[in-house]
């Protein structure tokens, strides 16, 4: 298991009779950026508790950085950097104050210090705001600094927890920005988000939902995936009545609501919107727009989700 960065061999977690993770197993190679999907209460974060040695698996392998996360947690922890969108910072100290703090804490060499701070301010375009107290700064100037403060270190592996949750686009894109040159350096990210634009920057993606492993892939090869359906975008001034008139007709397969519209998956587009035009016509109820579309990532997320309740139903 050392060959890869993270490793999960069939890994259980169960709280009495809950089963949080269930069987979960990838392979994450060295220098990936990789994404974990999945609504609230699938397992991600239990994962994340136990690849960074705070929680111990119930059975199953992992290894984090070569260090297997229930034999040798420790080594775990020295390994990686850990972001939450709960960032660690303490607002009442500045911006150098706050890296010399994780310096310290992170245990790195003495004759190390002064260039680890300098790394960091740089990386985080701080250098500037290095007296600036903590709480001065905006949302995104804080990310930075955690994101600083996490890899002051220079782990291998870094797990950023949800680190985007209340940024605005702007500094989301510029974190993004810093992600990527990580990766380029040979950093591993490991990341969980709910934004699907920032799961496109991901070389690959886990899906989650109940615990289990649902689908693993590159975003594009997800998509490919689904577009072998037929997708459309349709919009009225009535969506959910919309919904209701078309969900049972012959060759619909999913409708989910997106946005103010809906979209609709279908196994032929000619007939299915000739049923679809008729089924609204019958109900009183006016297109505004039907068309065949590319799907999006959310669109597989809400698929695979769908099929998912479905096959537990």
């Amino acid at each position: 298991m050392t060959d890869w960065a993270v490793s999960l061999d069939n890994l259980v977690k169960t709280f009495g009779s809950f089963v949080a993770v269930d069987h979960v197993s990838l392979q994450v190679p060295k220098g990936e950026i990789f994404g974990f999907l999945g609504p609230n209460g699938a397992g991600k974060s239990t994962t994340i508790r136990m690849l960074c040695g705070l929680l111990s698996p119930t059975s199953g392998r992992a290894s984090v950085a070569g260090f297997d996360v229930a034999a040798d947690p420790e080594s775990v922890k020295r390994n990686i950097g850990y972001m939450s969108q709960k960032f660690s910072l303490y607002d009442d100290l500045t911006v150098e104050q706050n890296i010399d703090f994780f310096t310290g804490m992170y245990g790195v060499p003495r004759e190390r210090r002064a260039e680890r701070k300098d790394y960091v301010l740089r990386m985080a375009n701080l250098t500037e705001r290095r007296g600036s107290l903590t709480r001065e700064l905006s949302g995104g100037w804080k990310q930075r600094l955690a994101l600083g403060c996490a890899i002051l270190h220079d782990p291998p592996v870094v797990f950023l927890d949800e680190p985007t949750s209340g940024v605005d686009p702007i500094a989301r894109g510029t974190f993004w920005n810093l992600i990527g040159d990580l990766s380029r350096t040979g950093h591993t990210v490991f990341v969980t988000t709910h934004y699907m634009d920032e799961a496109e920057y991901c070389n690959r993606l886990a899906l989650m939902y109940a615990g289990k492993v649902i689908a693993l892939g590159a975003p594009a090869d997800l998509k490919r995936d689904l577009a072998e359906h037929n997708l459309l975008r349709l919009d009225t001034a009535a969506p959910l009545d919309t919904m209701r008139a078309i969900e049972r007709q012959e060759g619909i397969l999913e409708v989910a609501v997106f946005g103010s519209g809906l979209h609709v998956v279908v196994d032929d587009v000619p007939s299915a919107t000739e049923r679809i035009r008729g089924a609204l016509e019958a109900q009183g109820i006016a297109i505004r727009r039907l068309e065949q579309i590319q799907p999006s990532l959310e669109d597989v997320f809400v698929a695979l989700i769908e099929a998912e309740e479905r096959k537990a139903a």
